[in-house]
C-alpha cells in the first residue's frame, strides 16, 4: 500500500539521481521535494514539514550522517539513508546517528519504495480522541500506550519511528522477552545477522531515553538467550 500524499524530502548531490528518485516517487503517489545538499535541506526543513527524509550519506560539505544527527536534535521525522558503502559498520554509524533504516547503492527503485512504505507504516498515527490512557511507568519516564507517547515529567520524549514501533512491541507484552528475530520481523525488515545487529543499535538508542544508566538497564532488559524485555514498575 502506498502512503498517498505523504511528503518526502530527497537529499542527494547527484542531480541525475535526485531527479530520477523524485519522478519515480511522485509516480508512486508521494509528494516530493528535493535538496541538492545538507544546507539546502536545512532551509527546506525550516519552512516545511515532511513525513520522511531520504538522505544520501556521501555528499560534499556536510555529509548525511552529520545532518542526521542535527535533525535528531529537533525532530523525529523518519530518515532512510542511502549509502554506497557496503560495510556493516558504516551502516551502523548511520543508525547510531538516528537513522531509521539504510539502503545500499545501487538499489532497485522497487526496494526503495518497499523500504519507504515499511517505515511510514511504523510511524504512530495521531489520535484525536481523548481517552483514559493506559500508562507504563519506567522510573521518571512514563509511556502512554494509547497514544504511543513517552513523557518525562512535563516533557515529551521524542521517539523516532523505529523507537516508537519498538515501544509498541514491548508495551504489548510487558514482562515477557521478545526475541531479536521477532523484532526484526515486526519492524518489517529482512532477516539476517546484520539486521539483528541493527536492532541492537536501536535498542541502545532507546535505552538512552529510558534508563538512568543505559549500560546497566533496569527497564529495557537483555534476557540472555531470549532477547529483550520491557520491565515497567
Amino acid at each position: 500500500m502506498i502512503e498517498i500524499d505523504a511528503h518526502l524530502l530527497i537529499v542527494d548531490d547527484d542531480e541525475r539521481i535526485r531527479g530520477l528518485l523524485q519522478k519515480f516517487l511522485m509516480r508512486s503517489g508521494f509528494m516530493v521535494s528535493a535538496a541538492r545538499d545538507a544546507a539546502h535541506a536545512r532551509r527546506l526543513l525550516e519552512g516545511l514539514e515532511f513525513d520522511m527524509i531520504v538522505l544520501d550519506v556521501m555528499m560534499p560539505g556536510e555529509d548525511g550522517v552529520s545532518l542526521t544527527k542535527a535533525i535528531r536534535e529537533d525532530m523525529a521525522t523518519p530518515i532512510l539513508l542511502l549509502t554506497a558503502k557496503g560495510e556493516t559498520e558504516d551502516r551502523i554509524v548511520g543508525l547510531e546517528a538516528g537513522a531509521d533504516d539504510y539502503l545500499a547503492k545501487p538499489f532497485e527503485p522497487k526496494e526503495l519504495l518497499l523500504r519507504i512504505n515499511a517505515i511510514l507504516r511504523r510511524v504512530p498515527a495521531s489520535e484525536d480522541a481523548v481517552m483514559t490512557p493506559k500508562v507504563l511507568h519506567l522510573g521518571p519516564v512514563r509511556y502512554d500506550t494509547e497514544r504511543g507517547e513517552m513523557w518525562e515529567g512535563e516533557s515529551l520524549v521524542r521517539l523516532t519511528a523505529t523507537e516508537a514501533q519498538l515501544m509498541r512491541i514491548f508495551s504489548s507484552c510487558p514482562g515477557e522477552p521478545v526475541s531479536r528475530t521477532r523484532l526484526v520481523e515486526d519492524l518489517g525488515r529482512d532477516g539476517g545477522q546484520a539486521q539483528e545487529r541493527a536492532v541492537d543499535v536501536q535498542i541502545t538508542r532507546l535505552r538512552r531515553k529510558i534508563e538512568a544508566d543505559p549500560k546497566q538497564p533496569r527497564y529495557l532488559q537483555t534476557v540472555r538467550g531470549s532477547g529483550y524485555m520491557l520491565a515497567p514498575d
